[in-house]
């Protein structure tokens, strides 16, 4: 436990409510959570389910009806062919990912994570017994791992390549031909299989096309584990339910995990989940509007300040602006901002708005904001920032 760290975004936004408690206006832009509603017609299928009695065990990974309908969502959505056997069904994306690398991790196995990264990978991957090998993706590639960057990567010992797209933290995507050229790669290490984590798979801007890499490359498709939820683009956060498509024997062995760990997700988030993956999507077009204003209101805001840029992301609702600009400089009070994380301390201290430092996700000098918040809070917290950042010398 001792090499394992508490979630930095997580503590961070308990910092900024205990701000909250003691009378300050803090705007927290640390945790990535729609402020939109959930859908009313996932809703009602809650309220039906419980009305109906649905209220008791169900089958360890996902009732029938679920993986029946993360079935059908896989293959209208993304061209992908599952059968239910091959379908898991967990508390959150989180246990699903979790459960893929304490299924397959023997002590000294390593996974390999391109930085940035979500802050939970690494960790997840150490409490499995593995170790992170994390691979720096800087600006100038788009923050994405390159070919060439995989190529060098993986070892005898590599079990797992992970990756997020559109991107915790950075919003980057990967396109078809990019996976294409990492797909190149893993078809010539086939003892490598892929974690895909494509839970902002629906939040995309700028006509930028989605795609996953077991339907870029099928000679790939029993080395992939496609994981997705209803958390980000249902707005279902607090519902909890993740699900996953991967090999057969992989899924039992994450079943038999989680037989042991939590059992069953909720019973009724289960039932509101295929109401939601069933369902229409005619609700996401005007929520991606409303995040892609707001996205560029914080973009030019950022692109403004003297010391910071943003390069624009593709989808998810994130910024990932660099500071290095003002690393060096001097606050007010006299102590000079030498990293990231001064750079965050000092906007929560003297602007009231909760940042994640980017060393956090594993490349500096950034920081991360989430703009799912309401665009009078974003607009607030944009002018808080440039004011600080002008008393900077």
């Amino acid at each position: 436990m001792s090499a394992v760290q508490p979630s930095p975004t997580i503590a961070i936004t308990q910092l900024a409510n205990e701000l909250r408690r003691q009378g300050k206006d803090v705007i927290g832009l640390s945790q990535g959570e729609p402020d939109f509603d959930t859908p009313a017609h996932v809703k009602e299928a809650a309220k039906a389910a419980i009305d109906a009695g649905q209220t008791k065990y169900t089958d360890v990974d996902g009732t029938p009806e679920l993986k029946r309908a993360i079935v059908a969502k896989f293959e209208r959505e993304n061209g992908l062919r599952y059968e239910p056997s091959q379908i898991s069904v967990g508390t959150g994306g989180k246990q699903v990912l979790y459960n893929a690398l304490c299924a397959t991790l023997d002590e000294g196995d390593e996974v390999i994570i391109p930085a940035p990264y979500w802050v939970s990978y690494p960790d997840m991957v150490r409490l499995a017994g593995g170790k992170p090998v994390t691979v720096a993706c800087g600006e100038a590639d788009g923050f994405k791992l390159t070919s060439e960057a995989l190529r060098s990567a993986i070892t005898p010992r590599t079990k797992w390549l992970v990756l997020n797209s559109p991107s915790n933290p950075t919003g980057s995507g990967y396109s078809a031909a990019e996976l294409r050229a990492l797909a190149d790669v893993l078809l010539d290490h086939p003892q490598v299989m892929v974690l895909t984590d494509d839970m902002y798979e629906h939040l995309r801007y700028d006509g930028w096309e989605f795609a996953t890499i077991a339907a870029v490359e099928l000679a790939l498709f029993d080395r992939v584990l496609t994981c997705n939820g209803v958390s980000k683009a249902y707005a279902m956060t607090g519902w909890r339910i993740g699900y996953a498509g991967g090999p057969t024997r992989l899924i039992k062995a994450m079943a038999t995990i989680q037989s042991q760990s939590t059992t069953n997700p909720s019973s009724v988030s289960q039932a509101a989940a295929v109401a939601a993956l069933s369902g229409p999507l005619d609700f996401l077009a005007e929520r991606n509007a409303v995040f892609q204003q707001r996205r560029d209101l914080c973009l030019a805001a950022f692109n403004g300040i003297p010391g910071l840029s943003c390069r624009a992301p593709d989808g998810a609702f994130y910024l990932f602006p660099s500071c290095a600009g003002l690393i060096g400089r001097m606050r007010p009070d006299g102590r000079k901002i030498e990293t990231d994380v001064d750079f965050a301390t000092f906007l929560l201290e003297e602007a009231n708005v909760a940042v994640v430092p980017g060393s956090a996700f594993g490349l500096a000098p950034f920081f991360r904001i989430s703009f799912a918040t309401a665009t009078e809070r974003l607009s607030s917290a944009c002018e808080r920032i440039a004011d600080a950042c002008s008393r900077l010398g």
